[in-house]
């Protein structure tokens, strides 16, 4: 029986650097899985040294961590790329964010700081813009939900339907009252601004609107919700303040 030749081990990162990117406008439909391959042409484009891993079928060092739903905008979305040679952090950024399609924006590359990137994102702060629901109503909505121990809702997995606690995870959920980086909610809208724990299973906006909704259905808006991911990072449970990692 032939001997399988063991594939050439690859040398390891000699640079490793953290990309927040953003989802804006219709990008915003953009799968994670369609990101990645998007993120991949990009880095070809935009000539990034990529360390790649060993193996029979070596891949680029890419280290994806807690993407945002389908359908979601956001301001905070984050990976790690691990390079091949030393690369300044600003031209990679600016070489990047041309190289990928509009609505994919590269807001900042940095060194990144030793340890796993998932651990450094424990919460996220999330817009909810809710159309056709009056002030009253919500204000309720959101008092009823808060006083709550417990809200169960249902979403359709990979796995099939789950139940889980939607409550548990929100540490602050509140009328947004100032200036937010993704501009006013529109014309006849109401935004909400929720602080969630990073939890398993994983708690999304749209469950904590589903459970508004379950506790008060007056609640519902006219229109799909926007749900915009602002902040993502260390999350203090006792202030309710997401810190960038």
């Amino acid at each position: 029986m032939a001997t399988r030749t063991q594939p050439e081990q690859q040398a390891p990162p000699v640079q490793r650097l953290r990309v927040r990117y953003a989802k804006r406008g219709r990008a915003r439909f953009t799968s994670h899985r369609d990101f990645g391959r998007a993120f991949e042409r990009a880095l070809r484009r935009a000539g990034v040294p990529m360390a790649y891993s060993s193996g029979f079928s070596p891949h680029p060092r890419i280290a994806y961590a807690n993407a945002s739903p389908t359908g979601a905008a956001s301001e905070a979305e984050y990976l790690e790329i691990g390079l091949s040679a030393t690369c300044d952090p600003a031209k990679v950024r600016d070489a990047l964010d041309a190289a990928l399609p509009p609505g994919l924006d590269v807001v900042e590359v940095v060194p990144a700081t030793p340890g796993a990137l998932a651990d450094l994102l424990t919460g996220s702060l999330w817009a909810l813009d809710l159309a056709g629901v009056p002030e009253p109503v919500l204000d309720a909505a959101v008092a009823r939900f808060l006083a709550a121990d417990e809200v169960q809702v249902q979403r359709m997995t990979k796995n099939g339907l789950r139940h889980f606690d939607a409550r548990a995870a929100v540490v602050t959920l509140v009328p947004a009252a100032g200036e937010e980086p993704v501009g006013p909610p529109a014309v006849g809208s109401r935004r909400l601004l929720v602080t969630l724990e990073h939890t398993v299973p994983a708690v999304r906006p749209d469950d904590v609107l589903a459970a508004l909704v379950a506790l008060a259905p007056e609640a519902a808006p006219t229109a799909p919700a926007v749900l915009t991911r602002l902040r993502q990072g260390v999350l203090d449970r006792g202030t309710g303040l997401v810190v960038e990692p």
